[in-house]
Formats: structure tokens, sequence, C-alpha cells
């Protein structure tokens, strides 16, 4: 229980206290691959209207908009809504739609979105909360797809480390199956038809759940 609490509290000051620091840890952590993880979730995404929840500094808002895509951003961090409104005015980008909030209560009309994407974020995206507000706010056939970790592969002796440290600190807690298994039990009855995928990239392995809004389902006869 120790662990998990230290990174609870480790996690706040980032997203929070601390935000001015993110890139570097990411980076970090990543040993240099964020930005190659984060694109990996865009073969999943479909359509136009995006929202993008837990945004933190941008990074993922910024290359949506660059592909043309009607993105908006939500996040329970200020400071994160700070720095990511100035990333995306520094890119060139003057119509920024960013929000705080939480995923548990979001501030959309139904049937908004074509997709909505996570990159690595904390408990709040496993709330079953999250999953009934994604399904309400989520177009007929719309997907909720979700980046929970990455795994270091690689056989460099820092890669090695990275990942041990991932394993010990609860970022990476199971085997690959195991995780698949819990998230498919995670979105059981839930409105959502789910697949979990994995994508190699750059010396790193990424679990992405990729779940579609069922539109046959009990919740849409009520």
């Amino acid at each position: 229980m120790l662990i998990p609490r230290f990174m609870r509290f480790f996690f706040n000051l980032l997203y929070h206290p601390f935000a001015f620091t993110y890139d570097l840890v990411a980076a970090t952590v990543s040993l240099g691959h964020w930005k190659d993880w984060v694109h990996g979730v865009f073969p999943f995404i479909e359509g136009t209207r995006i929202l993008e929840v837990g945004h933190g500094p941008g990074h993922l808002q910024r290359l949506l908009r660059d592909r043309g895509l009607a993105a908006v951003g939500l996040d329970e961090s200020a400071p994160m809504g700070t720095l990511a409104k100035a990333r995306l005015r520094k890119s060139g980008h003057r119509e920024i739609n960013l929000t705080r909030g939480v995923t548990q209560n979001l501030p959309f009309p139904d049937g908004t979105f074509d997709t909505i994407v996570s990159t690595f974020p904390s408990e709040y995206i496993f709330d079953p909360r999250t999953l009934t507000e994604a399904r309400r706010c989520l177009a007929s056939g719309g997907r909720l797809v979700v980046l929970p970790v990455a795994f270091h592969i690689g056989q460099r002796a820092l890669e090695r480390l990275m990942a041990w440290l991932f394993r010990v600190t609860g970022q990476t807690p199971h085997p690959i199956e195991i995780i698949r298994k819990h998230i498919l039990a995670f979105f059981e009855n839930s409105g959502f038809e789910v697949e979990v995928e994995t994508v190699e990239i750059a010396s790193s392995l990424l679990v992405i759940a990729v779940a579609r809004k069922q539109n046959n389902s009990l919740q849409d006869l009520e």
C-alpha cells in the first residue's frame, strides 16, 4: 500500500504545483520516447470531433489541431491548462478549446464527439462514472481510446533499468495478458465493445484500449 500511496502523492504534485516539470519527467521515464508513445494512439482515432481528457501540457492537443481536427481538451489541473494554452498559442493556434473539469461530470451535450482519447491517465479513467459520461458524450458508434501504460522492452541497460522501475512503482503492474483481462473485465456491461491492442514503438510496447460505443444496448432503450 505504501508505494501506491506515494505514487498518488507524486502525481498530485506533478499535475499541480510542479506541472512545469511534467515534460522533463515524462521525457526521463520514457527515455525520450514520450511523444512517440503519444503518437501511438493516432491510428485508433476516428472522426473529426475529438475530446482529449487529461490533456496535460497540450502535446496531443497540438498534434490533433495540426491535423485539422476539431479538438477539445479537458483537465482538472489549472496549471496544466495554462501550459497547454501557451503551447497551442506558440504553435500558432488561435482557437483554443480547453476547459477545466473532471471526467466523472463532462460539461458537454450528449453525442458531441466521435472519439474521446486519453493518454497515460491516472485512476479517474477507470471510474465507472467516467465510462458513463464518456458513453453519453460519444456519437453513435463513437469510440473511447485509452493508452494507460507502456513497457520498455529494449535490451540496453538503461531500458532494462527503467522497465524495473516501472514494475516497482506499479506503473506496469502486470504482464500484458493480465492487463488485457483487467481492462476487458472493467468494460464488461458498460455499453462498450472493447479491444485491447498492443503497438511496438521505439523499443517500447504500448497497451491501448479501444472501446466502441454499442448502439443496441439496454442503455439506448432507456
